[in-house]
C-alpha cells in the first residue's frame, strides 16, 4: 500500500472537491458582497503539539496564536473566533477552567471575540480554531521580485532547542533554558508590526513549519531564487548545539514552531520597515536577497550551498 503525505492527501480532497486552482497560501479569502473575508484554520492536538510541561492555559492560548501568527504575515487583523474543542470524558473541571483561562488571556491580548464553538468527547484533548478578519487585501506568498531584501522577524532556533529539552532532556545554561522554553510555551506573533509594515512587502509567511519549509515555499511561488548570506540566530544556539551534538543548522533552519514570519521588500523600503520594527521593538534580521533563478542557497565564503526543505511535514515517513 502507498504511503501517502500532507501533499498526496490535500490533493485528492482538492479533486474530489474540483478545487484544481489552489494555491498553497496561510488564509483563505472570499467575498460577501463587496467585503472580502479573510479566515484561518488550526487544529492542535494533545499528543503531537502539547509538550511535556506545558500547562493547559498556555496550550489553549498556543491553539489561537497559531492563526493569529498566520494574519501577522498576510497583514490582516484578527477580528472574532470560533473555537470547538474535543475533552476527554475524565477531564477536570480544575483542566476545563484553565483551558477557558488560556482562551481569555490570549482574546484580551489580540482583541478578539470568541463567538463560540462546539464541545465534543474523544481520546485526547484537541484544540480546532477558526479565526476571522477581514482585508481588501493580503500579502501573498508569491509576490518576490529579483532585487529584493529577505528578512526575519526575529533570530531562530530557540524554540527547537526548548522542544529538545524537554522531549529529549537536551542540556543548556540555565538563562538560555529559561529563554528557549519560554518561547515554546509563550509564542509572540508579530501582529503589530505585520499590520504596520504590510504595504511594504512584496511577499510574506508564517515560519511555524521551519524556516528552511518557509523559504523553499516563498522561492517556489515567486518562481526566483533566494540567496541566504546571513544566518538568523545567535551564538547561544552554537553553544547549546555544541554540547548536545547537534547540527545547529537543523535547530535554525529545520525545526518550526517559532511563529515568526519571513518577508520580501524593496530595497527602497528598508529603512522605513526598519524603523517600524524599532519603534515595535521587534528585532528583525536581513537575511539575504532575491534573485532570477530557482530554489534556496546559503552563501558561505562565496560558495552556494542548497538549503532543502527538511522542516515539518504532517504523515512524513
Amino acid at each position: 500500500m502507498t504511503k501517502l503525505d500532507e501533499s498526496a492527501i490535500i490533493k485528492i480532497f482538492q479533486d474530489k472537491l474540483e478545487n484544481k486552482k489552489f494555491v498553497s497560501e496561510d488564509v483563505e479569502t472570499f467575498c460577501m458582497d463587496k467585503t472580502r473575508i479573510v479566515v484561518k484554520v488550526d487544529t492542535l492536538v494533545q499528543s503531537t503539539d502539547i509538550p511535556p510541561k506545558m500547562k493547559l492555559v498556555d496550550a489553549a492560548r498556543k491553539s489561537v496564536v497559531a492563526c493569529i501568527s498566520d494574519f501577522a504575515s498576510k497583514g490582516v487583523k484578527p477580528e472574532f473566533g470560533i473555537i470547538s474543542l474535543n475533552l476527554p470524558k475524565s477531564i477536570s473541571r480544575t483542566k476545563v477552567i484553565q483551558i477557558a483561562s488560556g482562551l481569555k488571556t490570549v482574546s484580551k491580548e489580540f482583541q478578539i471575540k470568541i463567538l463560540g464553538g462546539d464541545t465534543n468527547e474523544g481520546a485526547e484533548l484537541v484544540f480546532h480554531v477558526c479565526i476571522f478578519g477581514k482585508s481588501d487585501k493580503i500579502v501573498t506568498r508569491k509576490g518576490a521580485r529579483s532585487g529584493d531584501s529577505i528578512f526575519v522577524t526575529g533570530p531562530f532556533g530557540y524554540t527547537s532547542a526548548g522542544l529538545k529539552i524537554l522531549l529529549e532532556k537536551g542540556k543548556g545554561e540555565t538563562k538560555f533554558v529559561k529563554k528557549a522554553l519560554k518561547s515554546v510555551f509563550k509564542p509572540k506573533p508579530r501582529l503589530e508590526f505585520g499590520l504596520k509594515s504590510r504595504n511594504y512587502f512584496s511577499s510574506s509567511m508564517d515560519s511555524s513549519d521551519g524556516l528552511s519549509t518557509t523559504l523553499n515555499e516563498m522561492a517556489r511561488q515567486s518562481k526566483q531564487k533566494f540567496i541566504i548570506d546571513k544566518i538568523p540566530t545567535e551564538n547561544n544556539i552554537y553553544s547549546f548545539a555544541k554540547v548536545n551534538k547537534m547540527n545547529p543548522m537543523n535547530l535554525i533552519f529545520h525545526g518550526g514552531e517559532e511563529y515568526e514570519f519571513i518577508f520580501t521588500a524593496s530595497k527602497k523600503y528598508k529603512l522605513t520597515i526598519q524603523k517600524i520594527a524599532s519603534q515595535l521593538k521587534i528585532p528583525i534580521i536581513e537575511i539575504g536577497y532575491v534573485c532570477n533563478g530557482k530554489g534556496v542557497y546559503t552563501k558561505k565564503d562565496g560558495k552556494l550551498y542548497r538549503l532543502k526543505d527538511l522542516g515539518w511535514h504532517h504523515f512524513k515517513r
